[in-house]
Parts: structure tokens; sequence; C-alpha cells
């Protein structure tokens, strides 16, 4: 069974791929709506009597408003419509990053999936307040409910549901949730830390330009007593605290005198 964070990682990228699939198909049927619009108002242009274009409200066949500069109007809507779904479709890609979180930061990755969702539904409710046809229609009206649920999933996971789409990174943790974690102990109990290997290494170095890179070995202690350096052995004592030891019967007559006179000590 997968982890929860697997279902929402899923999830969230299959809402991504809908999302650019409806944008597509919004690209496409721009285009086609586009030079549909161009060629309708070049058959009323040449076939239309004064009365027609009096009467019209919309050129027929066509979205065109029959009004001053409507043809203009019309194929600037269009384009525009166009160049925002580039812009979204680069977004939801990921592609060029630094360039959305820098001048356009409502759709870099530090921000959730609320902007993205309310430009497509503006672009949604644009498209369907006009008359359009049935492949047009279908397109905005997927565009308009992609852009719902986008709205949604901004509301639930704010400026964090761009990070766990993520692809990489899915991958960043999926090699481990120890190693993403700050470690906090000491330096000379972590495991993976280069700490005690560096002083050993230095403790090593040293050593061995004295025994001359034998180590502490016999030939290393017989190479350091040729260069003049005497390795010397540590006196046995008893340490600080130990009492001293005392007697309680004399010595018998001719008997060894004990290393210890006593067992008993003073406490």
């Amino acid at each position: 069974m997968l982890p929860p964070r697997a279902y929402i990682f899923i999830g969230l990228n299959g809402i991504r791929i809908l999302s650019i699939i409806s944008m597509l198909l919004v690209f496409a049927s721009s285009i086609f709506v586009l030079v549909h619009d161009v060629e309708a108002v070049n058959r009323f242009m040449k076939d239309a009597s004064e009365s027609d274009m009096i009467d019209c409200d919309y050129i027929e066949n066509s979205t065109v408003p029959n009004q001053p500069a409507g043809v203009f109007w019309a194929v600037v809507n269009r384009l525009l419509i166009i160049f925002q779904i580039i812009v979204l479709i680069l977004s939801e890609v990921g592609w060029p990053l630094a360039f959305f979180d820098r001048f356009f930061p409502v759709l870099g990755s530090h921000f959730g999936l609320g902007p993205l969702g309310i430009f497509q539904g503006l672009i949604g409710a644009t498209i369907l307040s006009h008359h359009v046809d049935d492949f047009t229609l279908v397109a905005a009206f997927f565009l308009f409910a992609l852009g719902c649920v986008n709205m949604l999933l901004g509301l639930v996971f704010r400026e964090g549901a761009k990070q766990r789409r993520s692809v990489l990174s899915w991958r960043a943790e999926a090699k481990g949730v120890i190693s993403s974690a700050q470690d906090l102990r000491p330096a000379f109990v972590r495991p993976q830390s280069g700490f005690m290997a560096n002083v050993f290494h230095k403790g090593g170095e040293a050593d061995n330009e004295k025994t001359g890179g034998y180590g502490f070995s016999y030939a290393g202690e017989k190479k350091a007593g040729l260069k003049g350096f005497l390795i010397s052995k540590p006196l046995e004592t008893l340490p600080r605290y130990a009492p001293t030891p005392r007697t309680t019967e004399a010595p018998r007559a001719g008997s060894p005198e004990p290393r210890f006179k006593s067992s008993n000590y003073a406490i």
C-alpha cells in the first residue's frame, strides 16, 4: 500500500495532465474560431447589403459584433486567449520556472494553484459568453471545470500544492526521510560525519612523522628510537582516590615482607 503522500502526488499530477489537455483543446478551438470568423467576415462584406449591416448585431455565423472596429476587437480577443493559454501551459509544465518566479510570481513555484484556476476560469467564461460551435463549447466548459478544481486545490494545499506534485521533490523525498532531516546530534556521534576520521587522520599523520610511517608497531618504535624519539611507558601506580593500605598485625620474624600489609583499607 502506498503512503498518503504518494496518492496526493498522483492525484495532483493527474489534475495537472487534465489541465494541460483542456488548455490544448482551447488553444486549438481558438485558432479554429479565429479562422472561421475571418472567413465569415469576408463573406459578409461581399454579400451583405446596407440593410443587413444595420439590422444584425453579429456578423452571420461568427462571434464578431457588427459595430465599429468589431472585427479588430474580436481578433485581438482570440489572440489574447491564445497567448494566455501558452503562458498557462508553460507554467503547468514548469518551464522556464526562473522566469515565472521573477517576472510572473503568481504562476511561479512560491504560489499555489489558486491563481492558475482563476485564469482558467476567466478564459473559460469569456469563451462561453459567446455563441460558439460544439467543439469550442466543450473545450471551454472543460477548461472552466478544471479551473474550479484548481481553485479548490489552491484553497486546500495553498502554496505547497506545486511542491507536493513536483517530480524533483518526490525523488528527493524518496531517498529517505532521515537524509532530508536536519541531524541535531553532535558532530562526533554522527555516523556520516567525518569529524572522527579527521581527528584520527591528523593524529595518524603526527605519529607517522615520528615513527617514519610504521605506525605503533615494534618497527615504528625502533625507527623512532633511531631518530632520537623516546616512547615511554606510563608508571604503574594506584589512582589518587585509592586509600593508603595499613596493617593490623606485625609480620613474623624471618617471613618476607608482604607486598600489601593488609587487605583492609582505611576509609
